[in-house]
């Protein structure tokens, strides 16, 4: 079935205020655990600047800060950077588009992209776009991790509904695949008086080898697949896609 395009991108309201009253607590081990994966496969020198994309919260980006990389984050939500800059004051944070990154060409020497941070555009080519910049702001041979979800996996497992309550709110989520996208509604309604809202979640879903075609026509190679954050590797029932590699040494004529 093909549904109309939204004329607002979901995510200018989704993660807000109501998100992280929703997740207050994610899970910092597994966080710690990303980031040891990403240490395993990109050997940081001392003075490594990494890029981590779509940060939110900052839950990785303290971590990474917190094994001696010389870390920034980027996130599009003023509501997720004031709750990651609250958490840790002295982190260097952005607020930008992953679409068009604010920095130089060559600025780090590492990316990260954890919790699946990508698929989140209407239009496939802003998938492409994000890697393009991915590529352009990683200098030659710098380090890539991009932390996914596997897409047979989703498709074999998702839920289609599911309701819970969270403090004094009842969540409901309404899951389906649409044209290649999950696509989430979520409703949340007060249990004393008060007004319901509604949000919507949508990822496009890549298999490995469509990502790996995405990630090498931004020139980056895929040197590591891994199915979780222990660093087992990718089969067709992890729980994750998380691949890892490098930015090609020949820079790119145009981007």
């Amino acid at each position: 079935m093909t549904r109309a395009k939204p004329t607002r991108e979901w995510f200018h309201d989704w993660f807000g205020e109501e998100y992280l009253a929703l997740y207050p607590h994610r899970d910092e081990r597994e966080a710690r655990e990303a980031v040891a994966l990403f240490l395993d496969v990109s050997s940081p020198e001392p003075g490594f600047r990494v890029l981590d994309l779509a940060c939110g919260a900052g839950r990785h980006l303290r971590e990474l800060q917190a094994v001696g990389l010389s870390a920034t984050g980027l996130d599009l939500s003023a509501t997720l950077l004031q709750s990651a800059r609250a958490a840790a004051p002295t982190d260097p944070l952005v607020r930008g588009d992953m679409r068009e990154l604010p920095f130089s060409r060559g600025a780090f020497e590492g990316l990260t992209s954890f919790f699946t941070s990508f698929g989140y555009f209407a239009e496939p080519d802003d998938d492409r776009r994000v890697l393009r910049e991915v590529s352009r702001v990683l200098r030659p041979g710098g380090a890539f991790m991009l932390d996914f979800l596997n897409a047979d996996r989703v498709m074999q497992d998702l839920v289609a509904e599911d309701c819970r309550e969270v403090g004094r709110r009842r969540v409901r989520q309404i899951r389906e695949i649409a044209d290649g996208v999950v696509v989430k509604q979520i409703r949340i309604e007060p249990l004393d008086q008060g007004m319901v809202q509604r949000f919507e979640e949508r990822v496009r879903l890549y298999s490995l080898e469509q990502l790996e075609s995405l990630l090498a026509d931004a020139g980056l190679t895929t040197m590591h697949r891994f199915g979780e954050y222990g660093g087992a590797p990718f089969t067709e029932g992890s729980a994750r896609l998380i691949l890892a590699g490098r930015r090609t040494l020949v820079e790119r004529e145009t981007e």
